[in-house]
């Protein structure tokens, strides 16, 4: 074997044992397995599965990390096949990054109803607006460079935070996106290390029901009750709840333009641990384009943060875990 072969073995090798949070920083992640996001412009009727038609996106950078980095954002116009059409294309989406004191720890910018407050909170560090042309169809637009120090420094998540707004400003169609945090302002280039997260989930479902889409809220040690709602799930199949603890509860799912609330009891092994929400569709006359809204409250009423790295990895059951709860 020559030693270019070998070298190449040995990184592959090492490769494999990395975690894979070094390698997926894009939102929604791939172990999320959700189609898209997705924003309304503003006068689109909430029966489309927008009830507020603004998505706000934190991104985490580690406190070590010093190199520039970069905010993607894939089609972020409503104009193509992939956006939702009402009528004509006419919708307008307007993207900006904020940073600096109150970017993250401002209450409105962690609200299920933002616009209700300051969600503009902090440091306006980069906008722009796009229209229904085609530009960016299919295709990333970059904002930055960001110096990490740019965001606002939070202390229990080890980090700077920088905010992403989407918001609808005019029009009533369907803005489906992405997002990714890079190093690179041409490539999807990850920080290890880093992260991203919302409190209220605006995404497309896919149409194939084999597919099984996921969000993982964190719960913490002072955690003792969640509530799960979700809006406009179109009696679209179920909601099933896993944690390390428990296989699986199932949640109730609302009908359109309508929110539903189940409330989930948290047993002492699940905390300080990601929760595993499954949503899973019907397999009979599974419904299309298929766009839902889903937040997580916590028994004091504050919002838990979805991490689209999941704290601690994505949630296995425990089968010795769940036995001994079986008997309480």
């Amino acid at each position: 074997m020559n030693t270019l072969i070998k070298k190449h073995l040995f990184i592959l090798l090492i490769a494999s044992y990395l975690p894979i949070a070094c390698f997926s920083q894009a939102a929604p992640a791939d172990d999320e397995n959700i189609a898209s996001l997705i924003t309304f412009g503003k006068n689109a009727e909430t029966s489309w599965g927008d009830n507020d038609h603004v998505q706000i996106f934190f991104f985490l950078i580690p406190e070590k990390f010093k190199k520039p980095v970069y905010i993607r954002v894939f089609d972020p116009e409503a104009s193509g096949d992939d956006d939702e059409l009402n009528g004509v294309f006419d919708t307008e989406t307007t993207f900006s990054v904020y940073g600096g004191k109150k970017c993250w720890s401002e209450e409105a910018a962690q609200s299920s109803n933002p616009t209700s407050g300051n969600y503009k909170s902090g440091n306006l560090k980069a906008t722009k607006t796009f229209g229904n042309t085609s530009k960016y169809d299919k295709t990333w637009y970059t904002f930055g460079p960001f110096n990490p120090t740019e965001g606002e420094y939070v202390q229990k998540f080890g980090g700077n935070v920088l905010k992403v707004i989407a918001e609808g400003i005019s029009g009533d169609d369907g803005n489906k996106y992405k997002f990714y945090l890079s190093t690179s302002p041409t490539d999807n280039v990850p920080i290890e290390g880093a992260n991203a997260f919302a409190y209220d989930y605006c995404f497309r479902m896919w149409d194939d029901p084999k597919q099984v889409s996921h969000i993982y809220p964190y719960v913490d040690d002072k955690t003792i009750s969640v509530k799960i709602s979700n809006f406009d799930w179109d009696d679209d199949g179920f909601i099933r709840i896993v944690s390390v603890a428990r296989k699986g509860q199932m949640e109730a799912v609302s009908g359109q333009d309508n929110w539903v609330t189940t409330e989930f009891k948290i047993i002492q092994e699940e905390k300080n641990t990601s929760l595993d929400i499954q949503m899973i569709k019907r397999k009979n006359a599974p419904v299309k384009n298929n766009n839902v809204v889903i937040n997580v409250r916590n028994q004091y009423g504050e919002l838990l943060p979805f991490y689209t790295i999941p704290i601690g990895g994505v949630p296995k059951y425990k089968y010795s875990i769940g036995v001994k709860q079986k008997t309480e």
